[in-house]
């Protein structure tokens, strides 16, 4: 465990805990949260990777990986010890895997679900008794363009983000009428190296998917680092999202987030219009009322 100071004295600005650190997204916003003089919790399953970032301001860096709840517990135990709760917590680390759906290991997809879903709800589970407690706080759930429409190669990803979407429109219902605010954050393609790093990709590649899958598959790869998005502008929305009187419950990220959105709102309103009788006729028949005459 490192901190800039032993114990904190400012109890004024807000207190952010940050997952998945290292680099990408996390890094530049935990930059940026401390830049502005937010006390924050950097976490990262490897400490030695963030430790610098403790110069930057008040910050304390833990170890952390979310698959492992004993450190999910220390870690949030051990914020709370050194600035008194959590303000906002920012479920950031995740990783990615390319695949076709008959392509796919289950080894590597249970990790990735692992990591992006059931290490996120572990990471809501253990912050939430304390913003309840204060009746207030920020979930910030990290999703992506890849939670509102599905491409080849990424189905197995696709469907961590939309659990994470699943998950979080929920939490909203449950958590704001309890002063906790939720917001799910969806960019597009940013120059982080996502694609390079984090995203393994299946051992087994069937020559029949090397038109859909395996195509998206060398596009994603070979676009890494030339994404159209710019994390440090992306990270700026993002806090000013946060710190805005009203959060929004959903946050895109990109040209191509808000035009793939846009883009599948009108695919879906087009296939429910084109099935609405049969959807209609599926009810029990409505009883006609008996009026005495």
């Amino acid at each position: 465990m490192t901190t800039k100071n032993k114990k904190s004295a400012n109890t004024e600005n807000p207190v952010w805990f940050i997952t998945g650190c290292s680099t990408g997204f996390g890094r530049e916003l935990a930059t940026q949260a401390l830049a502005r003089g937010f006390r924050v919790v950097v976490t990262a399953r490897k400490p030695k990777q963030v430790e610098a970032l403790a110069s930057h301001g008040e910050a304390l860096v833990l170890k952390l990986d979310v698959t492992d709840l004993g450190q999910i517990n220390a870690a949030i135990k051990a914020a709370e010890k050194q600035f008194g709760g959590i303000d906002v917590l920012v479920n950031n680390a995740g990783i990615g895997y390319f695949a076709a759906i008959e392509e796919g290991e289950e080894k590597e997809v249970r990790r990735m679900f692992e990591i992006n879903v059931f290490g996120m709800s572990r990471m809501i589970q253990a912050t939430l008794p304390g913003m309840r407690q204060r009746r207030k706080g920020c979930i910030v759930n990290v999703s992506s363009l890849a939670g509102l429409r599905s491409a080849p190669a990424l189905g197995f990803y696709n469907a961590t983000k939309f659990a994470v979407e699943g998950l979080s429109g929920a939490l909203l219902q449950e958590a704001e009428p309890l002063g906790i605010k939720v917001m799910v954050v969806e960019p597009s393609g940013f120059r982080t190296d996502w694609a390079g790093r984090s995203a393994n990709e299946s051992k087994k590649q069937i020559p029949a998917y090397a038109k859909t899958a395996g195509a998206w598959r060398r596009e994603i790869r070979a676009d890494s680092g030339k994404q159209p998005g710019d994390p440090v502008r992306a990270v700026q929305a993002l806090i000013n999202a946060v710190e805005s009187p009203k959060p929004p419950r959903h946050l895109l990220l990109g040209n191509d987030a808000y035009e793939g959105a846009m883009a599948k709102l009108d695919e879906l309103r087009k296939d429910f219009s084109a099935v609405e009788k049969i959807a209609r006729g599926a009810d029990f028949p409505k009883e006609k009322s008996s009026k005495v005459k």
